[in-house]
């Protein structure tokens, strides 16, 4: 595990979470060392991406089994579908925060307004003094 740590620059924590979620695969020895196949890096690397974008590993675990299934159409339409769906999710989350941002720019409008006038007050002169 290390040693697919140190080539992949993912923690041992996130390894071990990713073969908790069956993204990758080890076989241990009787000492509990883990061993990963050849192909572990790339598919590291690959899982890596995956999360970088802001996919889950429900989705990442989709988007696997294409990889690992290639040319079968069922899995490829399972994981169009997921795609699909994470997209429209992050469309909804960027309404959401569109919604928040625009709310916050009223409360800046009006607190700077609220400052101006409260600058060029006389309480305002008389504190500063």
């Amino acid at each position: 595990m290390g040693e697919l740590s140190a080539r992949t620059g993912v923690s041992p924590r996130s390894l071990r979470y990713c073969e908790e979620q069956g993204l990758v695969t080890s076989s241990c020895s009787d000492a509990g060392q883990c061993h990963y196949f050849a192909a572990a890096v790339q598919r590291v690397s690959l899982i890596r991406q995956l999360f970088d974008a802001g996919l889950s590993s429900r989705v990442i675990a989709t988007v696997l089994r294409c990889v690992d299934v290639p040319g079968v159409l069922g899995v490829a339409e399972e994981m169009f579908t997921a795609m699909l769906c994470e997209r429209e999710e992050i469309d909804v989350g960027i309404a959401r925060l569109i919604e928040t941002r625009d709310a916050l720019d009223v409360l800046i409008r009006a607190s700077s307004r609220y400052r101006a006038e409260w600058s060029t007050s006389p309480e305002a002169a008389a504190r500063l003094a």
